[in-house]
């Protein structure tokens, strides 16, 4: 197993198990530096969105990176404000764009229930998804998804969908299980992929993971990310330190026992939760 060992998604693509994620890192030299770090390391799976403001700073790394195109797998998400059929066309064209790319292989509408769209969100979303779709057919996107989709919003978008979603990226670590949506993923054939992996750190103030990292001859990062592949999740650690882009991809070498792997899963909420896409602000 490596970093360049895939998953299959519904409709054949093959995705790698292991991604880089690009939250929260600043646009320019930060993203560029980062990213072309993560391509040395090995990895191949590059995550971004139109709301991190970094595309054209993850395309720039893309293209001197000096890696084949079709050995990337590159993602990136619709923003809120993008919305509706129209709306999503443009905002595709425009992450294109700015990545500098001929095409995506993963895009996905990045929150269900903007605070814009609140009384019509399962419309927008099917505008949203219908275009999505055509893109899709079109070949300027290779598979197609949704992230922090929890059941009634999968539900209602399966409702008009004639292309099941491929993906859910969802808040997914040892603090936040979401075993509901999780289940619902699975049984209808979504992968669910984790973004913050590692809680945005919170994880590593958690006791118990430390001792259990020790057993291993592994870091805190190391073990949790171990554990979301035995689960058969798709983690996106995401770093700006070379250190550690390095040590993220180091977890291949060992196996986490069913008996430790129950003991990490029993941290319910002490890192955070996912938050409520019904509620949030933006």
């Amino acid at each position: 197993m490596s970093l360049t060992d895939t998953y299959q998604l519904s409709n054949g693509v093959k995705i790698p198990i292991v991604g880089f994620g690009t939250w929260q890192t600043a646009s320019g030299d930060v993203a560029y530096e980062a990213v072309s770090e993560a391509l040395r390391a090995g990895y191949r799976h590059i995550d971004t969105a139109a709301a991190y403001g970094n595309e054209e700073s993850v395309g720039e790394a893309i293209k001197d990176s000096g890696v084949k195109r079709q050995d990337l797998f590159v993602t990136t998400k619709l923003w809120n404000a993008k919305h509706g059929y129209e709306a999503t066309k443009q905002g595709f064209a425009n992450s294109l764009c700015g990545l500098g790319l001929d095409y995506i292989d993963l895009y996905l509408i990045h929150w269900p229930n903007p605070a814009e769209f609140r009384d019509n969100w399962q419309q927008m979303n099917a505008e949203s998804w219908k275009a999505m779709e055509e893109l899709y057919r079109d070949g300027k996107v290779k598979a197609i998804g949704v992230s922090n989709f929890r059941e009634h919003h999968l539900d209602a978008l399966l409702e008009t969908a004639e292309i099941k979603p491929m993906v859910n990226q969802i808040f997914l670590n040892p603090s936040d299980l979401q075993p509901s949506v999780v289940d619902y993923n699975k049984n209808h054939g979504i992968l669910s992929e984790a973004y913050s992996p590692l809680g945005t750190g919170k994880v590593f103030a958690i006791a118990e993971l430390g001792e259990l990292a020790k057993k291993y001859h592994k870091s805190v990062p190391q073990l949790i990310l171990r554990w979301h592949l035995q689960h058969g999740f798709l983690p996106l650690p995401k770093s700006i330190h070379k250190d550690y882009i390095k040590e993220n991809a180091q977890i291949f070498d060992f196996e986490i026992d069913e008996t430790d792997m129950k003991k990490i899963d029993d941290h319910h909420g002490e890192a955070g939760l996912a938050t409520n896409p019904d509620t949030t602000a933006f």
